[in-house]
């Protein structure tokens, strides 16, 4: 049996043994950790410039890009350390931290979307009164009560997870810590985070469905458009936005209702990848870059740069 005390080490599981391997994991992981970093850095700073972006989706897209750029920062940059050191260890501060940070950040991007959703249902569906049910006093209060959900979350399973002694040589069948791999390290059957992860799941079911009835109205509304040019514009930006939503909420799910295999599973390594890596990175892309409005504020950025730039002026454009 282990209590828990500062100089706790975690073992975690590396994607292969094979130096070379280790190696290239470290290389894709530092590509799309860039990728990630670099497209919601832009989204906030593009948002944070452009007056014009000043709405209602922008802000929650703002929101998102921020919770993104966190939480690929929670666990990417600490196993790409790993594959190149070598070295597969995580302390109990960086264990613990992990699993507070990775609720926290997840357990607020759910009720965010779900907010988006929202938003994006009054837009298309009430554009008449949008700017009276999206005032600024209610995004503030909707974005607010999502922090402060994913707060309240990450605090009861992170209590929970670490409240009972663990057993072995503490090796998470992980990348990084997460709940179901430390959970199989306990020593004694942990009914408490059991029940909370049920609690969350019911939660996070909920959230599913009303992001599911919103587009449902969404693309019920969109299909009357007399504009063939405006349907096809509406799908090719919900239709992903969609998608995402459910390979992350169902990747997530999928990881933490499933019974853990007795042995280690690359599977387990595969599905943590669908909610911890994909999102963040392919955020950027399915809900801003592709949006006109973004793509405008980037182009003026650019050529403001380029104007300003000592070897050309505007005039001679």
């Amino acid at each position: 049996m282990n209590n828990f005390t500062l100089g706790t080490i975690f073992f975690l599981m590396g994607f292969s043994e094979v130096r070379e391997i280790q190696i290239l994991h470290a290389v894709l992981f530092l590509v799309i950790y860039l990728a990630a970093l670099l497209g919601n850095l832009l989204i906030i700073f593009l948002i944070s410039k452009d007056h014009r972006l000043h709405t209602p989706m922008y802000y929650f897209l703002k929101n998102l890009s921020f919770l993104d750029l966190c939480c690929i920062s929670i666990t990417v940059p600490k196993s790409i350390t790993n594959s190149l050191t070598n070295h597969n260890t995580i302390s109990f501060l960086g264990c613990i931290s992990q699993v507070f940070f990775f609720f926290f950040l997840a357990s607020t991007e759910v009720a965010l979307l779900t907010v988006m959703s929202y938003d994006r249902y009054v837009a298309i569906c009430h554009p008449l009164q949008y700017e009276v049910i999206m005032n600024h006093r209610a995004c503030v209060q909707m974005a607010a009560s999502s922090w402060v959900s994913g707060g309240l979350s990450a605090v009861v399973h992170t209590a929970a997870t670490f409240s009972v002694p663990m057993c072995g040589s503490l090796l998470v069948h992980q990348f990084f810590c997460d709940v179901p791999q430390l959970l199989s390290l306990s020593c004694s059957y942990n009914f408490g985070e059991l029940v909370i992860i049920g609690l969350n799941f019911v939660l996070d079911i909920v959230c599913f469905v009303f992001i599911d009835i919103s587009y449902i109205n969404i693309f019920s509304t969109v299909l009357r458009m007399p504009s063939r040019e405006s349907r096809s514009k509406a799908f090719s930006t919900c239709l992903p936005q969609l998608f995402i939503v459910t390979l992350f909420l169902s990747s997530g799910i999928f990881a933490y209702l499933r019974p853990l295999p007795k042995s280690p599973s690359d599977l387990d390594l595969l599905v943590s990848v669908f909610y911890t890596i994909v999102p963040p990175t392919m955020n950027p892309l399915i809900y801003s870059l592709r949006n006109k409005n973004m793509k405008t504020a980037l182009r003026k950025l650019l050529m403001n740069r380029y104007c300003h730039s000592p070897w050309k002026r505007c005039g001679q454009m």
